[in-house]
């Protein structure tokens, strides 16, 4: 049998050696991965508490600036109810209605523009018919195109196209484009609103004779805060926003948005295709409006801002509610609990008790004899609204608010009372 030769000895401690360097190397290896796991974790901690941080200022800021917003649109609808206002004064009226709005939206698109980037935009979908959608754009716009002596053509047909999709973001969608044309088109302009079936899609399409686009600028339009070229007048400013939220939208309905200019001085097309769900030859349904009888409510205003709260006591006391106030939550539960009130108007953040501690108290006191109870609030998040309904609010309304939606709110509440203390406005 033959002998087998025993390696040697050297060669053994080399290859030992050789194991040895190769387990440290995938050691060292080892913890440089380790390492890098730990501090990819640490980024992605950090970024999300940066966004959540971000989320949290934007919402803050948006709260902050809806408060003195607030009154000084109320101001301004007080100032349209005055007998015969004279023409100085209805032109104050509409410059103050103009720049509140502005600044509303501007707002509102700085909030969707955070609640997208983080992915917390949700949408509540349904039959809806593609006419009202750009009938509650066209209402959004039409002052400013009129301001501008610009003329909108609206072409849609008579038929029933509906979309499956959320209501306000696609009145958001076509709205932010027919802004976007009358800030860009010069007075005595034209816009074009269209709507037609094309295929599976509705094609909807916001045309003008504006400035038009450069070609180097149409791929980024779409992009968060993408601004072409502007003068040093900055007449046509803006964040940058509605566009990335058009698109953003669009695109979670399962549709596609694009732009088209031949060149500046030439205007813009904007095309918005969606999926469509069912088009028939049925005429549109008009429904006549049913006004409310004029009910005289008891109403609890809790609303610690002292200009808010005058400013709404006299817009409610105008249509001859009797108005009372508290401008505490801890003071305003006391007053609600007497269920002496047909409506609580009721602020988030009092002094003393929040609205919602201030609800939900009142419910577990009155159950079901509790009065109408509406959040007004300078929060104004989809999980805002959920939080306010969820406390026990029966409404919940984002500052500043739509007087005459407010009004026609208040009217269409039953009346609970049969009399309530005088008053204190």
């Amino acid at each position: 049998m033959p002998m087998t030769t025993p390696a040697p000895l050297h060669d053994a401690d080399g290859v030992h050696d050789a194991l040895i360097e190769q387990n440290a190397i995938l050691c060292s290896a080892n913890q440089h991965l380790l390492l890098a796991t730990f501090d990819a974790e640490d980024l992605r901690a950090q970024a999300e508490a940066a966004n959540r941080r971000q989320n949290e200022f934007l919402a803050m800021l948006a709260h902050e600036l809806r408060n003195p917003l607030a009154p000084i649109s109320m101001a301004s609808a007080m100032l349209g109810r005055m007998p015969a206002p004279s023409t100085e004064l209805i032109h104050i009226k509409t410059i103050i209605d103009r720049q509140v709005g502005q600044l509303s939206r501007l707002l509102d698109d700085l909030l969707d523009a955070a609640r997208i980037s983080s992915g917390k935009i949700e949408l509540h979908k349904q039959a809806l018919l593609v006419a009202e959608q750009l009938a509650n754009a066209v209402d959004t716009v039409q002052a400013r195109v009129n301001e501008r002596r610009q003329q909108l053509i609206i072409e849609v047909p008579d038929r029933a196209i509906r979309v499956f999709g959320d209501g306000v973001r696609l009145a958001q969608v076509f709205s932010n484009l027919l802004v976007n044309a009358s800030k860009f088109t010069p007075i005595g302009g034209s816009i074009c609103l269209r709507a037609c079936v094309i295929g599976n899609d509705v094609v909807v399409t916001v045309e003008d004779d504006g400035d038009g686009i450069a070609a180097d600028v149409l791929p980024t339009v779409f992009t968060l805060f993408a601004q072409g070229p502007r003068t040093l007048a900055r007449s046509q400013g803006g964040l940058g926003i509605g566009l990335n939220i058009v698109r953003n939208v669009v695109e979670m309905h399962g549709g596609s948005v694009s732009a088209a200019s031949p060149g500046l001085g030439h205007g813009t097309i904007f095309t918005v295709r969606l999926p469509l769900l069912e088009v028939t030859d049925a005429p549109l349904a008009v429904v006549p409006d049913t006004p409310l009888p004029a009910l005289r409510h008891h109403i609890l205003l809790v609303e610690d801002n002292q200009d808010a709260s005058a400013m709404l006591g006299m817009v409610l006391c105008s249509e001859n509610h009797t108005v009372i106030k508290a401008f505490d939550g801890v003071a305003g539960l006391a007053l609600a609990c007497t269920g002496a009130f047909d409506v609580v108007l009721c602020d988030i953040g009092l002094p003393g008790m929040t609205g919602y501690d201030l609800v939900r108290s009142l419910r577990a006191t009155l159950a079901q004899a509790a009065p109408f109870c509406v959040a007004i609030s300078g929060y104004g998040q989809l999980e805002d609204r959920s939080r306010a309904l969820a406390a026990g609010f029966d409404e919940h309304l984002v500052k500043p608010m739509n007087i005459d939606n407010l009004l026609q709110l208040v009217a269409s509440v039953p009346l609970k009372t049969a009399h309530a203390p005088q008053s204190s406005v």
